[in-house]
Formats: structure tokens, C-alpha cells, sequence
């Protein structure tokens, strides 16, 4: 089969043919992928910043957002058949752990992670994950449609989830930064609270769209935005900032945008946050970190995505023009989220 493998970091992986995933295990599950997103994080993986975390063996596939059709099951699955169209949480779990007994199965101690850890990824025409990946899906449903939800769509689904308890009427969100993430946050923000959304980012297009699928403020990102923010809400701040940037100065900047006794929520990376001890104690703000989330949570999305809440706004490239959704993403030239269709 086709698949992007990584084979150094720090240049553009290859287009290689390689043996089709075999099942290996009773609960495992072979996936057509059908749709696979193309994520910051892959550029994250290229650059090396996820190499001594995770440690794969170059060289790998990367895609850790997919969705496809079972194409083959081990004997232990009962939960999908061959044929399912499905959507795979992005982190297999064991269901042992008890991690796992508390459904949280990012802190799972025996999960394994396609596409970053030493286990080939969806950017490919097959892949192996195991059945406790898998959401089944109406069958009427293309998964390029919805690939992307199965890590960006969770992830942002995930700080939303958690805020809702402080977001009544009447308060206000901050989401910083409107592209792959966070145009499913604005969504998943209108959908589960009444809240007032104000959105920050720089480019004037993701604002429009911002505008189109929930946000009731628009602030460009131009240096005067912590300031705007300030004056929309009175001058103390958002209850909730969701930072989907969190780097090159923005995490700090959604700390100055977080109001007394509010909250601000890390989901993007690769900046580092600093603030006075002081203004911890003093305001008492809260600084909540974010990654992915839990297979409830992805069943809960696909809930809102197929009662037409929650939409991805995509650009689809051939598995042959990698290279290309890589470059275009990387030079910010893909509004929503990239997606290879095998």
C-alpha cells in the first residue's frame, strides 16, 4: 500500500509503498482509511519535538486522525463488523488500568498512539488500531467528512466539555486563534453553552468564518487585542480563554485576557507561559492544560456532527499530494483542516 512515512526529521517525508497492517491480536481492527487530517502536530512530528517523548523507530507512518471502513477484525471484536464505516479515537486503550476504569484514556499506561508512537499511522490506505478505537458511524456518513474530529474535534471538544460548569449566561469565552482547532471550538462553545464567544486571531478570513459559525465578537489579533478583549468585557477579562495558538507570545497573552477567578485553557503548543506567582494568588486564576480527550467525548461530538452542530471546514488532497497539504499548512494557506483521501 501507499503511506507517508517519516524518514528524518527536519525534511519532508516520503510517499513509500509498504506492507498492508495485519491484525495481531484478537481485539485488533484493520480500517480503509477513508479520510486521514493533516495536523499542526505533524509538523510538530517532522521538526522532531515529539521524538524523544514518544520514540518511534524511523521510519514510520504519520496520521492520527482517521476514518474509514473495517476492513478486517480479529476474533475477540463484537462492537464493529467488516464494512462499518467508523471514526478511531487517536490513542487505543487497554480498558484494564485504572486510568481506563475512570474513562480517561489519555492516561492510559498500556495505550499506544498511531501516527507519534512506534505504530504506523493513517496516512495510508490501511491501518491497525484495536476495537476500543472505534465509534461507529451512520453508514451514510464519508469519513473525510469527519477525520479530522477524531483528534482536532476532540481535543477542542475536550476544553469546551470541561468549562461548560462556569460558562451560564451571562460570562464570556475568549477562543484565541480560529483555525483547524478552533473553529470546532467556537462550534462546540455555541452548541453546549449560552456564553458570550469572542474570538482572536489574525487573519481577517478566519474571522469571517468565525462570524458565520457562532462567534458574537471579532477581535484582530494586531497587538491592541488584549486591550479590545478588556474593553468588551468590561475591563476585568473572559471568564474562559481557549488558547488554540499558545506560542510566539499568545499564551501570555491569553493570561492578560483571562479575568480574575477565570480560567485559561492550553491547547495549542510550543510557546512557554510565564506570570508572576503573585497574580496566581492574588486573582486566582486557574491555568488548565488539554490534551485530546476521551472516547465519550468523541461519541459525544459525533453526536452534534451529525445533527449538523458541530461542521469541519476541509481542503482535500489525494494521499500523492502529501507533501503539498504539509506545505499549505505549514504556510497557512489551509483555512479548517487539511485531509488525505487514500
Amino acid at each position: 500500500m501507499k503511506a507517508v512515512r517519516v524518514h528524518d526529521y527536519h525534511t519532508d517525508p516520503k510517499i513509500d509503498d509498504i506492507d498492508e497492517p495485519t491484525l495481531q491480536g484478537p481485539l485488533d481492527v484493520i480500517v480503509k482509511i477513508g479520510g486521514a487530517g493533516v495536523c499542526r502536530t505533524d509538523l510538530h512530528i517532522l521538526e522532531g519535538q515529539w521524538a524523544e517523548a514518544m520514540g518511534p523507530t524511523l521510519p514510520y507512518v504519520i496520521g492520527h486522525e482517521n476514518a474509514g471502513w473495517v476492513h478486517a477484525v480479529g476474533d475477540g471484536v463484537t462492537n464493529v463488523a467488516v464494512g462499518d464505516t467508523v471514526i478511531l479515537h487517536p490513542q487505543p486503550s487497554c480498558g484494564l488500568c485504572l486510568a481506563c476504569r475512570r474513562g480517561k484514556d489519555m492516561q492510559c499506561v498500556n495505550a499506544f498512539f498511531p501516527g507519534l508512537s512506534d505504530n504506523d499511522g493513517g496516512m495510508a490506505e490501511y491501518l491497525r488500531t484495536t476495537a476500543r478505537a472505534c465509534v461507529k458511524l451512520d453508514p451514510s456518513t464519508n469519513p473525510a467528512d469527519v477525520a479530522a474530529l477524531a483528534d482536532a474535534g476532540i481535543t477542542a471538544y475536550h476544553a469546551v466539555r470541561k468549562a461548560v460548569p462556569v460558562l451560564w449566561p451571562g460570562t464570556t469565552a475568549v477562543v484565541q486563534g480560529a483555525g483547524g482547532l478552533g473553529h470546532i471550538g467556537i462550534q462546540c462553545l455555541a452548541a453546549l453553552t449560552a456564553t458570550r464567544i469572542v474570538v482572536v486571531d489574525k487573519n481577517p478570513d478566519a474571522l469571517e468564518l468565525a462570524r458565520q459559525i457562532g462567534a458574537d465578537e471579532t477581535v484582530v489579533a494586531d497587538g491592541s487585542h488584549v486591550d479590545a478583549v478588556k474593553d468588551l468585557t468590561g475591563g476585568e477579562g473572559a471568564t474562559v480563554v481557549f488558547d488554540f495558538v499558545a506560542e510566539q507570545g499568545a499564551e501570555n497573552d491569553a493570561w492578560q485576557m483571562t479575568a480574575p477567578d477565570g480560567y485559561q485553557y492550553v491547547i495549542g503548543y510550543g510557546g512557554d507561559f510565564s506570570a508572576p506567582t503573585l497574580d496566581f494568588v492574588a486573582n486566582e486564576k486557574n491555568v488548565i492544560g488539554n490534551i485530546v480527550g476521551t472516547y465519550t467525548d468523541l461519541a459525544e461530538l459525533m453526536v452534534l456532527a451529525q445533527a449538523g452542530k458541530v461542521t469541519l471546514h476541509t481542503k482535500q488532497y489525494p494521499l500523492d499530494a502529501a507533501l503539498d497539504a504539509l506545505h499549505d499548512l505549514d504556510a497557512g494557506r489551509v483555512r479548517g483542516r487539511a485531509i488525505l483521501v487514500p
